[in-house]
């Protein structure tokens, strides 16, 4: 994506250093407005840094990086982000549907909106298929189900940009389509834009665009469609490995 004008998110020579550390080197990129973007990687290669750098939680930052049209971290972006970090962000001691009641009342205090709030509340929980679970204990749920409790509050408000941390590890292959088939949902109905990481590359295959990250750079910023046949490759996966190769085979030549 060449323009920056219409940009949900747009980075130039975005570094992040930790210690004597450089967790991200000087990153570049675009990611258009109401798409789904995928972030992919593995483990450790500064997927979830990026990510806190564009809610604005991260640390020593540099570099530009703007954000549905302001600075990252600017406080007027807090109503229009959600976010959902790899560890639930939710409380054990109370009910799903008790979760997402104090969350809404956080995000719309006014006392005058309680039916709204509660029809809210209650398309959350089903987006998220657990309208069945919505009465129980968060601390008596399982891991996939928690996860799926914090992308309900990241809902609530329904923000223009949804970040989204690894929302389907541990999930089984059914919930894992059935979470894609809501991004899509959200994407296509509410216009809006989504940032997803994760290291499963056949996830990859579900997004309308991507960036590729190894060792705190991107090596690749473009459709699953481009990228394969860029490099003549039949998956995603296998483009990406060839991508690997290429950067490995340039810094041995610099040597």
């Amino acid at each position: 994506m060449n323009s920056t004008e219409a940009a949900a998110i747009h980075a130039r020579g975005l570094t992040v250093r930790r210690g004597d550390r450089t967790v991200l080197r000087g990153l570049g990129f675009s990611v258009p407005p109401g798409q789904i973007t995928g972030l992919l990687g593995p483990s450790g290669c500064g997927k979830s840094t990026l990510m806190r750098a564009v809610v604005g939680t991260q640390a020593k930052v540099t570099g530009t990086l703007d954000v549905l049209g302001r600075s990252a971290g600017d406080a007027a972006l807090r109503a229009r982000i959600g976010y959902v970090t790899q560890a639930p962000s939710v409380y054990d001691d109370l009910t799903v549907r008790q979760n997402l009641d104090y969350f809404a009342a956080v995000l719309d205090p006014g006392r005058s909106r309680r039916t709204a709030r509660r029809e809210t509340v209650a398309r959350a929980i089903e987006d998220v298929d657990l309208t069945s679970h919505a009465d129980s204990l968060a601390g008596r749920l399982s891991g996939g189900q928690r996860g799926r409790v914090s992308l309900a509050v990241a809902l609530l408000g329904a923000p223009e940009l949804l970040v989204l941390d690894e929302p389907t590890v541990g999930l089984d292959p059914v919930l894992r389509r059935d979470l894609w088939d809501l991004f899509h949902r959200i994407a296509a109905e509410r216009a809006a834009t989504i940032l997803v990481s994760s290291h499963v590359m056949d996830e990859a295959e579900r997004c309308h665009r991507l960036l590729l990250m190894r060792e705190g750079e991107i090596l690749a910023d473009d459709t699953p469609d481009a990228l394969r046949t860029r490099t003549d490759s039949e998956t995603v996966e296998a483009a990406f490995l060839h991508l690997v190769d290429q950067a490995n085979a340039l810094q041995e030549s610099a040597r």
